[in-house]
């Protein structure tokens, strides 16, 4: 965390990122210094009721007061979720919070075919990379899907790629292989597994790193002789990007200030 405290200050913004497996709850106070950010388990069951509760612990938990929040702002890749968050943000907060999507200013160019498509956290992720970063610049952020997006001059978003995440992809080979285990995601002992479970491991990391500096080197090849910057952000970001040999920063809190920084453009 980036800067702690144990009072509330006033001027706080709340942003709330919901994705497909985690929803990410972080604290902003005025200066832009995140307070704390914290993860719950996305259930598109709850009620705006239970949602509500969640929060509150929360505030609770990092000895914070949600009397202090004056906005809030919703970015959402679920979208039966967004009614009943946006209902409980407005029942708790006293007013409805900004939504990531069709007519909030991002300052992005979007040259895709159909631009609603492009998912609120992949938007958040290409704002602040644009703070951070002189274009091009390719972001990856890898949560239950590996999405890579590609940024050029005139803060355009081009497009990108959309993987199977990590943890997809281990599922996915343990469910459909009789004899390969569950295994979780971590650092490979070597290169070369000596056991099922070490082979499964080292093929997925090394496998992905190996897949994510392909696909760098020839997003490259779009723009010859032109430094590009590469940022990761994601859950499973840290443990894939030291096996990349491609020059890449993890910046754990890219979308979060990529959200702030969409807030202050809408207010």
């Amino acid at each position: 965390m980036r800067k702690t405290g144990t009072k509330g200050a006033l001027s706080m913004l709340l942003a709330i990122d919901v994705g497909n497996s985690n929803t990410s709850v972080g604290l902003f106070d005025k200066d832009k210094a995140l307070r704390f950010l914290a993860s719950l388990d996305t259930d598109s069951r709850k009620t705006a009721d239970q949602i509500s509760i969640d929060l509150m612990n929360l505030f609770t938990l990092y000895h914070f007061s949600y009397k202090d929040v004056t906005g809030a702002i919703l970015c959402s890749v679920v979208p039966p979720l967004n009614f009943m968050m946006e209902k409980a943000l407005t029942r708790l907060l006293g007013k409805p919070p900004m939504v990531v999507g069709p007519g909030v200013k991002t300052g992005l160019n979007i040259r895709l075919t159909v631009q609603t498509q492009v998912g609120a956290d992949i938007v958040a992720d290409a704002v602040a990379a644009l703070e951070k970063f002189t274009p091009p610049i390719i972001t990856i952020d890898m949560g239950t899907a590996t999405t890579i997006g590609v940024i050029s001059e005139g803060r355009t978003y081009e497009g990108g790629l959309l993987l199977p995440g990590v943890n997809v992809s281990l599922e996915a080979l343990s469910r459909r292989a009789a004899q390969l285990p569950d295994i979780s995601l971590q650092h490979p002992k070597s290169l070369i597994g000596k056991n099922t479970e070490d082979c499964m491991r080292s093929g997925i990391v090394y496998g992905t790193a190996g897949m994510l500096d392909g696909i760098i080197d020839r997003v490259r090849e779009e723009f010859p002789g032109r430094e590009v910057s590469v940022v990761a952000t994601g859950g499973n970001a840290p443990v894939i990007v030291r096996y990349c040999r491609n020059p890449i920063l993890y910046d754990k809190f890219l979308l979060m200030d990529g959200l702030w920084t969409i807030y202050q453009k809408n207010r």
